[in-house]
């Protein structure tokens, strides 16, 4: 499995090897102590961040949400210094609508989950999950990420500005991913949708993670492929070996967990600790992208704090999930999930 794992990582061929960056000038660190150099003006943003998060992950806007059918468009509430990534793109899957439904039908339509693709995902991953929720029912808002899809930089072949060795531009990017989240979910109850559940894989299901802690509209959650620390799966990822070549001459791997620590669900597991809410986490047992060793950090976590969300070890690996015939079972345990908890 571990070669099947390499073999699916290796088929990309233009990963770029980019400079290593503080990126101090994506985050607002004017509360710094401005006699602090860029390493510890990083750490002291990430102490800030975590401890008022609310702030850091709250949401003011947008109110210009355009939908003409099968798109909706916003302008997201974080502004980056690229145009193109500054309009959020989603892509909505309503649900059905049949002559003669009885109640109990009108209100199962009152159902929709958002749904967040992995990184570097194309335009039509996650589609069929998309479709396979409408038969239940349910609706679906496929939300494209930072720098992917429309929203990527012409001069780019891939979504490096979402995860990269520039520090704080990747700070802001998974922040922009959280808040382009919330704003969706602003637009799905405006359109009467009650029980909002989402569904996030790979980095989608760390910002699902990020969201559903921080939204309480939130009801249910399948998170699919977790870890623990945001700089850890960087810098033990085999997806992301390219990076840490350039993350590894300037910080080391402890350095670069407190770097990106506001953006790593480990941070933020206490604040589920009494929340009622069902969520399950999906490992793979042969994952060298989010190790099984990272994922158990973040389980251990949930036992701490006391947070009930299910779990499911399954045995494959991180990019073969996305092969046949796994990904059809996955898709059967992510979407049975909803259905039931929704």
């Amino acid at each position: 499995m571990h070669k099947w794992e390499r073999w699916l990582v290796d088929r990309t061929t233009n990963r770029v090897v980019r400079p290593f960056e503080w990126g101090i000038e994506f985050l607002n660190a004017s509360q710094t102590d401005a006699n602090s150099n860029e390493r510890e003006t990083l750490f002291q943003f990430n102490q800030r961040a975590v401890a008022e998060s609310d702030r850091f992950f709250g949401l003011n806007g947008p109110t210009d949400f355009s939908c003409d059918g099968q798109w909706l468009t916003f302008t997201s509430p974080l502004e980056t210094p690229y145009a193109q990534n500054n309009t959020a793109y989603a892509r909505y899957f309503p649900a059905p609508r049949r002559d003669g439904d009885s109640d109990e039908a009108s209100r199962a339509r009152r159902r929709a989950v958002l749904v967040l693709p992995q990184w570097n995902g194309q335009s039509d991953s996650h589609i069929a999950l998309c479709r396979l929720l409408n038969r239940f029912q349910i609706a679906a808002l496929r939300l494209s990420l930072p720098y992917h899809d429309r929203r990527m930089p012409q001069e780019m072949e891939r979504a490096d500005y979402m995860v990269s060795a520039n520090l704080g531009r990747t700070l802001q990017a998974v922040r922009q991913a959280v808040l382009d989240t919330r704003a969706a979910i602003d637009w799905l109850t405006g359109q009467g949708y009650d029980r909002i559940g989402i569904t996030g894989t790979s980095i989608g299901s760390c910002v699902s993670f990020l969201a559903f802690t921080h939204d309480a509209r939130l009801k249910t959650a399948v998170f699919n492929l977790v870890s623990s620390y945001f700089g850890d799966v960087v810098w033990d990822g085999m997806a992301t070996e390219h990076i840490r070549r350039s993350l590894e001459s300037e910080v080391t791997r402890e350095e670069l967990r407190r770097a990106w620590m506001a953006i790593s669900p480990n941070a933020y597991v206490r604040r589920l600790a009494g929340d009622r809410r069902r969520g399950l986490m999906i490992s793979a047992r042969y994952d060298r992208t989010f190790t099984p060793e990272l994922s158990r950090l973040l389980f251990e976590e949930c036992s701490r704090h006391r947070v009930g969300f299910d779990r499911k070890m399954l045995p494959w690996g991180h990019y073969t999930m996305g092969e046949a015939p796994f990904k059809y079972y996955d898709g059967y345990l992510i979407v049975n999930y909803l259905r039931k908890h929704l």
